[in-house]
């Protein structure tokens, strides 16, 4: 992401003098660069605005660099805020208020009233916060000392959803298939969401793709099963089994990059023709590699999952399925068919061929593994809810298998739900959460909060303080609230 820039602007005014104004620009630099060490973009000291024609000519640049993601705003001095309306309501990137000093501590034995006057931010962040509240502004606010390690963390996760929110827009799904039959939590508005999210959802008949197929030369194979060799063990003998998945996912990539830079992919095992396997091995294998994907043409994971791998660095990250309960242990064991991501993987995935009994086509191969533990997850899933979009984000613990299951043949997670079994089961229901999800270990919940409201979607929370009844009262006055937004 470090390519991405992120633009710090200071707010003053030229009532403290042309000294003042010096000791702002180079304390502002300063504290930009500091900043930037520790982030995973660039930021980049711009300008000092004191006058509204200095912030719409900073909002115009911000606003047509196309590597700009968003902007962090900081009050050096006290900024009156009107001169910041015409540029505010003109910005079309994510912006941060960093609530944050130059001096962490005060000079008590020698403050004076020109150190006041310098230093007001205090008196400067309550004048731009109330414009931005007035302006109904999305913004994220970050209170702390510009070195302290929390409100680095806090402005580098922000960076990362500012980062994700750029890519979003980018975003473009290929759909091998439609939905499957009579399912109603995989449909959706796909005009709304290229509206809305930015996501672009083009469907191509499944003849498209097994063109692509019968063109792959068998070196190509070759290179890709030299690519498996080294990251995967060979766990069958049944190699031209291997080599048909290689063979897929070869004509798979091609095919997203030459038709429009696809980032995302959907097919469907009822739609299949021409296709010997269904895509298991080869669309693991595209996940590794930050495609996202969505089963039984679910195309808002996929496009989620695009947008998440990208935040996570292509880490532990990849599109999930609530499948079975162990309700004696309060567990949910997670997989798929086959697509389960390697990114879940605790040690080196096997590849395996064995019956898919479902679809009717051969066996096909696919990496099967156990998953990964991780304290801190989340689950996320988008719907429909007719009138808007809803995301929903679970606050998730992965564990690891209570037992061994040598005879399930395919990648898996093993999670416990926050606030527990019974509650977080609850409340995933009767928020209408769907069966496919995107899980990350990487992710943070608060960060997928903070892209919910950038997107402009309602935004669900469930984690380790839900409480049945206060979350179904959220539900309903959340209800409320949208439909007045129609």
């Amino acid at each position: 992401m470090k390519e991405k820039i992120v633009y710090w602007i200071t707010g003053s005014q030229t009532l403290y003098g042309d000294d003042v104004l010096a000791h702002v620009a180079a304390h502002s630099e300063e504290m930009a660069n500091y900043v930037d060490k520790h982030v995973p973009v660039t930021v980049k000291y711009l300008t000092t605005c004191k006058s509204s024609e200095e912030v719409v000519e900073a909002v115009r640049k911000v606003n047509a660099e196309k590597d700009c993601i968003g902007i962090i705003t900081w009050c050096h001095t006290f900024s009156p805020a009107k001169m910041w309306i015409k540029g505010l309501s003109m910005l079309q990137k994510p912006m941060c208020h960093f609530a944050t000093q130059y001096n962490e501590k005060l000079p008590y034995d020698t403050i004076d009233m020109d150190f006041m006057n310098e230093n007001q931010a205090a008196h400067g962040d309550r004048e731009f916060g109330y414009i931005v509240a007035r302006m109904r502004m999305e913004n994220k606010v970050v209170v702390g000392y510009f070195q302290d390690e929390k409100a680095l963390e806090e402005i580098a996760a922000w960076c990362r959803v500012a980062a994700g929110y750029a890519f979003s827009k980018e975003v473009k799904v290929a759909r091998f298939s439609d939905n499957m039959r009579d399912v109603a939590v995989t449909e959706g508005d796909k005009v709304e969401a290229h509206i809305g999210l930015g996501w672009q959802v083009d469907y191509y008949p499944i003849g498209d793709l097994v063109e692509y197929i019968q063109a792959v030369k068998e070196e190509e194979v070759d290179a890709l099963m030299a690519e498996y060799a080294q990251k995967y063990t060979m766990g069958t003998d049944r190699i031209e089994v291997v080599r048909e998945q290689a063979k897929y996912e070869v004509a798979l990539e091609k095919f997203c990059k030459e038709r429009g830079g696809y980032l995302g992919i959907v097919d469907h095992f009822g739609s299949l023709h021409g296709l010997n396997q269904l895509p298991g091995l080869a669309i693991q294998d595209l996940q590794s590699k930050g495609y996202g994907f969505g089963a039984e043409g679910d195309w808002k994971i996929a496009a989620l999952g695009a947008t998440m791998q990208y935040m996570a660095g292509q880490k532990g990250t990849g599109m999930m399925e609530d499948y079975t309960y162990d309700l004696e242990k309060g567990l949910c064991l997670g997989a798929h068919m086959l697509e389960v991501s390697p990114q879940f993987a605790a040690t080196k995935p096997e590849i395996q061929v064995h019956p898919l009994d479902i679809g009717g086509k051969s066996d096909p191969a696919r990496l099967v593994f156990e998953g990964i533990e991780a304290p801190k997850a989340i689950a996320v899933s988008m719907v429909d809810m007719g009138d808007r979009m809803r995301l929903i984000i679970q606050k998730i613990k992965l564990v690891k298998y209570p037992h061994p299951m040598p005879r399930l043949p395919v990648g898996g997670l093993m999670w416990q739900y926050e606030p527990n079994f019974k509650e977080g089961v609850a409340a995933w229901i009767y928020a209408g959460g769907a069966h496919h999800t995107v899980v990350s270990s990487v992710v943070t919940a608060e960060e997928m909060v903070d892209l919910g409201n950038l997107w402009g979607v309602e935004v669900v929370l469930i984690d380790e303080n839900t409480r049945i009844g206060e979350f179904k009262r959220q539900l309903m006055w959340s209800d409320a609230v949208w439909k007045t937004r129609r």
